[in-house]
């Protein structure tokens, strides 16, 4: 990838005590930042091949990526320091996602703050929900994939404040006000197989929390034939970014409503709901072929759930 698509930028954070790096793919689109795998690095998303599998929606600037050194998961995977510590870390790297990585990711896009799509797969993906649902001023949908949400379990089933406000699954049932109110506006996307080393249960658990609270969210089943593995994730990621990047677009360009019936237009498979009146129905004519293709990805021309 050129130097004008991929920039790699590092710092010192006081939050984590430690050099952190960020790595940046793509000029324009709507910004996405990718959680690591446990032990994996900023990188880690290029090297195996997800990048690539974006290829497209950078190239058409649908999105640019971004990714971080998962610095509490490495610890996590190494069992580096106490368990006490280890816990301290992961919530001091989901503020290291708020108040440093976002701020950059807007800096990145000239100033604006856009809210940002979230994503990962397996510890990744547990990293994107956590956020999401600490953070709903600044995080607007999250893709988790493969997603092992009880993360109390790599923790030896220790406890303590600091793994609380990080697990989704243990703070959300006591949240309320305008706090939830925010994070109902928001979405969340729960992809698995059920392939080797899969786990779609989880899903349903963090579904199930996300639920129970009023929170937008979605389980997919891939099938058996999808594993916990990378190739599955080259699949479901730009499938998403797709469905998710649409509402963006759209949304933003004819408006809340209007972007709402474009969505439900793809999600039905592109039959059977079309844009209906409003203040920008007279535009609505020309996005047919685009909603052809985004319906057609959705059916079959990507593997998709149970497919």
């Amino acid at each position: 990838m050129s130097n004008e698509l991929r920039v790699r930028e590092r710092w010192f954070s006081e939050r984590l005590q430690t050099d952190v790096t960020v790595v940046r793919w793509g000029v324009f689109g709507v910004p996405v930042l990718v959680f690591p795998s446990a032990g994996g690095d900023a990188e880690e998303i290029e090297r195996h091949g997800l990048v690539n599998a974006c290829g497209p929606l950078l190239a058409e600037g649908r999105i640019k990526l971004y990714s971080v050194d998962s610095v509490a998961g490495q610890a996590m995977v190494t069992k580096a320091g106490s368990v006490e510590q280890r816990m301290w870390l992961l919530g001091q790297f989901h503020e290291f996602a708020r108040w440093e990585a976002v701020p950059a990711i807007h800096a990145d896009l000239g100033g604006q703050a856009i809210d940002v799509i979230t994503t990962g797969a397996s510890i990744g993906a547990f990293n994107a929900v956590a956020v999401l649902c600490r953070y709903p001023d600044v995080f607007g949908a999250a893709i988790g994939m493969s997603g092992s949400y009880r993360i109390e379990r790599f923790y030896d089933e220790a406890w303590s404040q600091d793994l609380y406000y990080s697990a989704p699954l243990q703070f959300l049932p006591g949240l309320e006000g305008a706090h939830l109110d925010r994070l109902r506006q928001r979405r969340v996307i729960l992809a698995s197989g059920e392939g080797e080393w899969e786990d779609i249960g989880s899903s349903w658990q963090m579904a199930a929390a996300l639920g129970g609270k009023g929170v937008p969210n979605r389980v997919d089943n891939w099938g058996p034939q999808w594993a916990h593995q990378w190739p599955t994730w080259r699949q479901m990621l730009p499938q998403y970014l797709r469905e998710l990047t649409l509402r963006a677009v759209f949304g933003e360009f004819l408006g809340d409503d209007l972007g709402a019936q474009v969505e439900a237009f793809v999600a039905d498979g592109g039959g059977g709901v079309a844009p209906g009146p409003g203040r920008a129905h007279h535009q609505a004519g020309g996005l047919v072929a685009a909603l052809a293709a985004e319906a057609a990805l959705r059916s079959g021309i990507l593997p998709g759930p149970g497919g």
